[in-house]
């Protein structure tokens, strides 16, 4: 146990709601007072993390029972450490800022009694599906009673990128249909389309609900398929058969799609052959630029009541202040998700998310990093801002919302690394750069690896999207260069089907399950190694004179110019 966690209580609600450091009532200065890599340790990265997945932390869903406990647990240790806080004012008379930014949501659960989806055509139907095993849907029109009905069309993949000449809607009206779509990109043969293997963002299922918006549709539904989607049908279920959370929608923006949700590859294939067609040859079809939708000849009615509820949720903030007066208002940033799914559906009698792997690990590596920048003697010449995001796992909320609501300013800061599942296995040779190509940042860490005869290595699941799926793309999409690492796949002394093994046990078992759970066997050398290295790439941009910059031909790059052209 560190030093400091025992008085979690008293800590963490004074570093929550008060200015000052109290760096002598909560016992900082317990660690070594020269900083730097060597206080990262696998002993204090397991510690944080069989902590932060106990069962008091109630999963740590975003405003829920688990959010208080785990803000706190947090801002104790920024305390500790000697954080400057840099969020929120605070509500006291002493006035200054707290560790936390509140993060305004609304949030969505759907009744999955009285929550129904049928498809009826002439002289068939299909209106058996159960809610969970079969379908999951949700509402996303702030309304506790919606239904939904339709002309169902099928539209491929529901694309539309002008940059690949493909038009997946082809400018038919969609206006009031219920559109069903397949997941990820068209694996096409040419690989200098749609990244190739790699997932580019049409193929994730936030823009094609995005994209079903912008078409007028009152719906639409993914027909789930393991490979594209990247994970099994349980954890669809898992993930979006509870609440759903969103934040508001700016004033005049264009309103979501009422109804979204996703149905198995099974009842899909149902559904297509009961309107006479075979899913198989349309989705083969979808495969061509020249595709065109396809009318159903059914009609889709869904019906969902919903219990809705306005409240918010906390990103939790501290920073290390550089000793550099020319340039210690810019900032490199660590980020790393704190919340999870909270409780929810049992199974085999266990009803706690409590996300150990996804993703306390990554918050106990923020704080191991923090601690290393707070102890060094001198300090870095820049800042450096750590980031405990929440709702991640809702669709990127939080960090979104600190993208769009920024603390520090963008145009002040070189980059942003996000840890999100570390390597709980061992040492390994190489660590994977998911977005490997995108930036100078992958030059930086090869560099920082070289020191150690370790080597980089490209993601080599590009097709799953990974790159879409955590913290640091919307920081990617307003400019900032990022940087997210991936667990080796070369495990020194064990066999080379190992990484493989892992892999697929945890995606298949664990993963959004709530056997996401601590395991005193793991072993945290690999992470340990990992951690000090993101630590050492932050500490050459910190100490240097260069800034990070995207790429010749990465889709960010503009932006970051765009950005920086009048500083």
């Amino acid at each position: 146990m560190r030093s400091g966690l025992s008085n979690r209580t008293l800590c963490g609600l004074l570093a929550i709601l008060v200015v000052t450091p109290l760096t002598a009532a909560c016992g900082a200065g317990s660690s070594p007072s020269d900083g730097g890599a060597a206080t990262i340790t696998a002993e204090e990265l397991a510690t944080y993390t069989r902590e932060l997945s106990d069962d008091r932390f109630q999963g740590r869903g975003p405003a829920g029972p688990g959010e208080p406990p785990t803000l706190e647990y947090i801002a104790s240790a920024y305390e500790r450490i000697g954080l400057v806080p840099v969020g929120d004012p605070a509500d006291s008379p002493e006035g200054g800022r707290t560790y936390l930014q509140a993060v305004e949501m609304v949030g969505i659960t759907p009744d999955p009694g009285t929550a129904t989806l049928q498809f009826t055509g002439d002289s068939t139907s299909l209106d058996d599906l159960q809610f969970g095993s079969d379908f999951v849907a949700w509402t996303t029109g702030g309304s506790e009673s919606l239904d939904v009905e339709g002309d169902l069309v099928f539209v491929g993949y529901g694309t539309v990128a002008p940059e690949e000449n493909w038009n997946d809607y082809k400018g038919q009206d969609m206006t009031g249909k219920v559109l069903v779509m397949l997941v990820g990109d068209p694996p096409l043969e040419d690989v200098e389309r749609f990244g190739g293997p790699a997932m580019t963002y049409y193929g994730r299922w936030t823009y094609k609900y995005e994209e079903a918006a912008r078409q007028g549709a009152a719906g639409a539904i993914l027909v789930h398929e393991t490979g594209p989607a990247g994970y099994g049908w349980n954890v669809v279920e898992a993930s979006w058969a509870g609440e759903q959370m969103s934040l508001p929608s700016p004033e005049g923006a264009l309103p979501p799609t009422p109804l979204q949700g996703w149905i198995t590859g099974e009842r899909g294939a149902e559904l297509f052959a009961a309107a006479g067609l075979d899913l198989v040859e349309l989705s083969a079809a979808a495969l061509s630029e020249d595709f065109e939708p396809v009318e159903l000849g059914m009609v889709a009615r869904g019906h969902i009541d919903s219990t809705l509820r306005h409240t918010v949720s906390n990103n939790v903030v501290g920073a290390v202040e550089g000793s550099d007066p020319d340039v210690s208002d810019e900032y490199i940033l660590f980020a790393a998700h704190w919340d999870h799914f909270g409780v929810g559906s049992p199974i085999d009698g266990d009803a706690i998310y409590n996300g150990a792997l996804d993703n306390a690990t990554g918050v106990g590596a923020i704080i191991e990093i923090a601690e290393a920048f707070a102890t060094m003697e001198p300090r870095a010449r820049r800042s450096v801002l750590f980031i405990a995001t929440t709702a991640e796992e809702q669709g990127l909320l939080g960090s979104a919302y600190y993208a769009a609501n920024p603390i520090i300013p963008l145009e002040k800061t070189l980059a942003l690394i996000n840890v999100d599942g570390l390597n709980t296995w061992g040492p390994t040779e190489d660590v994977l750069i998911v977005g490997f190509g995108n930036s100078t940042l992958d030059d930086t860490l090869t560099e920082v690896l070289a020191r150690d005869d370790r080597i980089v290595a490209p993601d080599d699941e590009p097709e799953k999207g990974y790159f879409y799926r955590a913290d640091q793309f919307p920081f990617a999409k307003v400019g900032v260069p990022v940087l997210y690492t991936g667990t080796g796949a070369k495990f020194i002394g064990k066999p080379a089907d190992f990484a493989d093994e892992i892999r697929q046990t945890y995606t298949q078992i664990h993963y959004h399950q709530p056997s996401d759970e601590f395991d005193p066997d793991w072993d945290f050398s690999g992470a340990e190694q990992d951690v000090r290295a993101l630590y050492e790439v932050a500490l050459i941009l910190a100490q240097g004179d260069a800034w990070p910059e995207w790429n010749a031909g990465t889709e960010f790059k503009a932006v970051r110019e765009e950005m920086m052209s009048g500083h």
